[in-house]
This record gives structure tokens, C-alpha cells and sequence, in this order.
């Protein structure tokens, strides 16, 4: 989010507090110890943005004196380590887990079920994780590093998007199970969690009070993406017309 203010009309006798979540949400308004509690859940993080309704304003959580405390080093929440059995040994806090837009209203508990069904992955720089063409048998989640989604057309690579942490791939995968449709080529070392289309489809028989969030998040991130590619094809046809004229 800029640095830009935003302002909205609430009610001075009900103050209260609206957080803007990193899937771009408004979530709220809560009260002030909800507000602390998720601060202390690590959902809430220095740098989130909270709307003071008294104040009709937005600031970092950082910024907010009632909250500074908690920030302090002395007093920030540790965060019970999580752990991932298959692939590399890894443990990792909730808060790192809740960067990845997708998990980031999820409870401890529920990502340490959702982690009991997923992998953890390392890709080493130029490493291709998702290869054109490859039979679509699971969906990637950006902990750590930055990866090129790209096609090679005569020869020739063109870079679709740049995915960093907190970013999500491959969940087409998840419900048609077919090719590839893109490389998928680490830029730098990475670190992600993987989760099969067997495990997917476990998640949704076994656990669907968890399933149904999760696919709530991806759905409102694949809406965004496709707005955007939408808004991209627009500005290249209102380019292109012009150019001929």
C-alpha cells in the first residue's frame, strides 16, 4: 500500500479499527483487544496498515501508540515454529506463512494442518521448477525468492510475470491436471512449499472448513490477475489504434 491516506465516513461513537490485509481486504472494523490479539498472532505486523476510525485515518500498526509496545523488540511475539516433515528439514514461524497472501487469515493450528499435507522445495538460481508442457500434478507457494513465469516462442523468451515471496503458482494444476502452460525458472535461490494434487484433493475431503478458505483466497487472487491482464489488453488495443491513426 502507498503512503497515501485514505479516508471513509464511519460513526465517532463506535471507534473502532479496519486492517488492510495483504490480499488487499479490509478486514473490521474489530475492537482494540482484537486488534492486539492479532498483533500478538502475527497477523498484524508493524507495517500493516490500520484504519483509526476515531481519527478517520490510516497508519502502520507501527505508528499506532497503543500498539508500539507490543513492536519493541523485548515484547515482540515469538511465534511457535511450525514444521514440514517431507522434503528439506524446515521449520518456519506462522508469520512467515501469513506473508503468502493465500494463508495469511489462517489460525497456527490451521497452517499446521495445511503444512501436514504439503512439501517444502528449494530451487537454486536458474533452476526450472515448472517446465512448459509438463503434466500439471501440483501447485508452488513463494516462501522465500523470486521466480519468471515465461514461454519460449521461436527460440525466443518472453517473461510473463515475476512472481516474489508471498506469491503462488501452478494452481491450475489443482483442478484440471493438465500440461503446463509456462516455465516456471528461479531468479535467485527459493524457497517453496508444494502441494500435489492428491494432497489438494485430501485437503478437500478431509478438511474442508480449511479447504474453503483456501480456495476463497486463490479464487480473489486469480480475479485480481485476471483484471489486470484485462485492464493490459485494453491499454494494448487503445495503444495499437492510435498508433494507426
Amino acid at each position: 500500500m502507498s503512503d497515501t491516506k485514505w479516508y471513509m465516513d464511519v460513526d465517532a461513537n463506535t471507534p473502532g479499527y479496519m486492517i488492510w490485509g495483504v490480499d488487499n481486504v479490509v478486514y473490521g472494523p474489530v475492537d482494540l483487544p482484537t486488534l492486539i490479539a492479532w498483533v500478538k498472532d502475527e497477523r498484524v505486523t508493524p507495517n500493516t496498515w490500520v484504519f483509526l476510525q476515531a481519527d478517520n485515518c490510516w497508519q502502520t500498526a507501527q505508528k499506532i501508540s497503543e500498539l508500539q509496545m507490543f513492536f519493541h523488540p523485548d515484547n515482540a511475539p515469538a511465534g511457535k515454529p511450525l514444521s514440514l516433515a517431507p522434503g528439506p528439514a524446515l521449520t518456519v514461524k506462522p508469520a512467515t506463512l501469513r506473508r503468502v497472501k493465500i494463508l495469511a487469515g489462517l489460525t497456527d493450528a490451521q497452517l499446521q494442518r495445511f503444512l501436514d499435507l504439503m512439501e517444502a522445495v528449494k530451487a537454486k538460481q536458474w533452476e526450472k521448477i515448472v517446465k512448459e508442457g509438463s503434466p500439471g500434478d501440483a501447485m508452488y507457494l513463494l516462501l522465500e525468492g523470486e521466480v519468471h513465469v515465461r514461454l519460449t516462442i521461436a527460440g525466443k523468451e518472453s517473461i510473463l510475470a515475476t512472481l516474489s515471496a508471498g506469491e503462488f503458482f501452478g494452481e491450475v494444476a489443482l483442478f484440471d491436471h493438465g500440461p503446463r502452460s509456462a516455465d516456471v525458472v528461479a531468479t535467485i535461490d527459493c524457497l517453496l512449499l508444494k502441494i500435489s494434487t492428491a494432497a489438494f484433493q485430501k485437503l478437500v475431503q478431509d478438511v474442508p472448513e480449511l479447504a474453503a478458505p483456501f480456495l476463497n483466497a486463490i479464487g480473489r487472487t486469480l480475479i485480481s490477475r485476471i483484471r489486470a491482464d484485462n485492464k493490459r489488453y485494453r491499454d494494448s488495443i487503445a495503444f495499437a489504434r492510435a498508433a494507426r491513426r
